[in-house]
C-alpha cells in the first residue's frame, strides 16, 4: 500500500536522523593530542585552586619519623598522607616530566636542550579557560632558557621543555620567579593551578632536609591560606634514592606525598599505591580534564580518595 505524503515525509526524517553521526571533537592548540587518554574524568571533590610543591631526592624514611624535618612531620600529621608513593623513574628531570605530562617521553637524563612535542596540562587549562602560574625559584627572568642559572636548574622546570609552552609567548609569560609568587599570596591573586619549584637549596637537592623543612615552614602556612577555603596543595618529593616501584609504570623510589589545606582530608593516612602519574590524574579529576598518557592508564590510581 502507498504511504500518504505526510507519512513519507515522517519516514524519511527518522531514516535520515538513524544515520546522521556527530562529528567528532576538535583538539585545538598546539600540542599533540595524547595517544593514551583512556578516560573522561569524574567529578571530584569541590576543589576550586591546586598547588603543586616538588621537592628533591629523599626516601620516604629520610622525612617520615626524621627530625630534622619536623614541620614536615606535622604537617603529613594533620593532613592527607600517602604512604605508599613512588617517583616515575631516574633522574630529576623524566619525573618533572611525568608531572606536567603523563609521561617520560623517552627521556633518561637531565639533558637541558631536550624538547617534548607532546600534550600537558597547560594545553589542557589552556583549552577550558582554567588560570594557571609556575614559581621558578632563582629564575633570572620570566620565561628564561637559561640551564643553570645560581641555584636554579631548568631540568627541574619541565614548562620550559614543552614546545607548546616554550614556544608560546602567551603561556610562557606564566612561567616566572618567586618574586612573583610572594606578590600573589599576599594579593590573594593566585591562579587555579599553582606549580612551585624551589631552588636546589631549599628543595634538598643540593642542602640538608633540616634547610629543606626550614624553607617548606617558612612558605607553606601562607600558601595554605592564599588557596582558599578548598584549595589543595600536592607537596611531593621528584625520586628517592632506591628503585623502589609500583604500579607498572614507577620505578624511581618511595617518596612522600602528602595533600594538605583546606581541601584535603586531616589525619588521614593512605596505604594504597600511587606513583607520581597519579598527581597528575587526580588534577586532571579534580578539574574535570581528560587523563593524559599514563596518567590515563589502568594501572594509575587517583589520589582523590585524600581528599575532602
Amino acid at each position: 500500500m502507498a504511504l500518504r505524503p505526510q507519512a513519507l515525509v515522517a519516514a524519511l526524517l527518522v531514516a535520515l536522523a538513524a544515520c546522521a553521526v556527530p562529528p567528532a571533537p576538535v583538539q585545538r592548540g598546539s600540542a599533540l593530542a595524547a595517544p593514551a587518554v583512556r578516560h573522561r574524568a569524574a567529578a571530584g571533590p569541590s576543589v576550586r585552586r591546586v598547588a603543586v610543591l616538588v621537592m628533591e631526592n629523599r626516601e620516604y624514611g629520610q622525612v617520615i619519623g626524621n627530625p630534622a624535618a619536623p614541620f614536615v612531620n606535622r604537617l603529613a600529621g594533620r593532613s592527607a598522607l600517602a604512604t605508599r608513593s613512588f617517583a616515575a623513574s631516574h633522574p630529576s628531570l623524566p619525573n618533572y616530566l611525568a608531572l606536567l605530562g603523563g609521561s617520560t617521553f623517552g627521556i633518561s637524563s637531565d639533558c637541558t636542550s631536550c624538547y617534548v612535542h607532546a600534550a600537558n596540562l597547560v594545553d589542557q587549562l589552556e583549552r577550558h579557560g582554567i588560570s594557571w602560574r609556575a614559581y621558578m625559584q632563582g629564575l633570572p627572568s620570566v620565561c628564561d632558557p637559561i640551564a643553570l642559572s645560581g641555584r636554579y636548574a631548568k631540568k627541574h622546570d619541565p614548562f620550559l621543555y614543552f614546545d607548546s609552552i616554550r614556544n608560546v609567548p602567551s603561556r610562557c609569560a606564566n612561567v616566572v620567579s618567586f618574586r612573583r609568587l610572594h606578590i600573589d599570596v599576599s594579593n590573594g591573586t593566585l591562579p587555579s593551578f599553582v606549580w612551585i619549584t624551589p631552588d636546589l637549596c631549599n628543595d634538598g637537592h643540593d642542602c640538608t632536609t633540616s634547610v629543606a623543612d626550614r624553607f617548606l615552614h617558612g612558605l607553606v602556612p601562607s600558601l595554605l591560606s592564599a588557596l582558599g577555603p578548598s584549595g589543595v596543595l600536592f607537596l611531593t618529593w621528584d625520586e628517592g634514592g632506591t628503585d623502589a616501584g609500583c604500579c607498572r609504570l614507577a620505578h624511581g623510589g618511595h617518596v612522600v606525598t602528602i595533600a594538605a589545606g583546606p581541601g584535603a582530608r586531616r589525619g588521614y593516612r593512605s596505604a594504597a599505591r600511587f606513583d607520581t602519574y597519579s598527581i597528575l590524574r587526580t588534577i586532571e579529576d579534580l578539574f574535570g580534564l581528560r587523563a593524559l598518557h599514563h596518567a590515563g592508564c589502568a594501572c594509575t590510581r587517583s589520589m582523590t580518595s585524600l581528599l575532602r
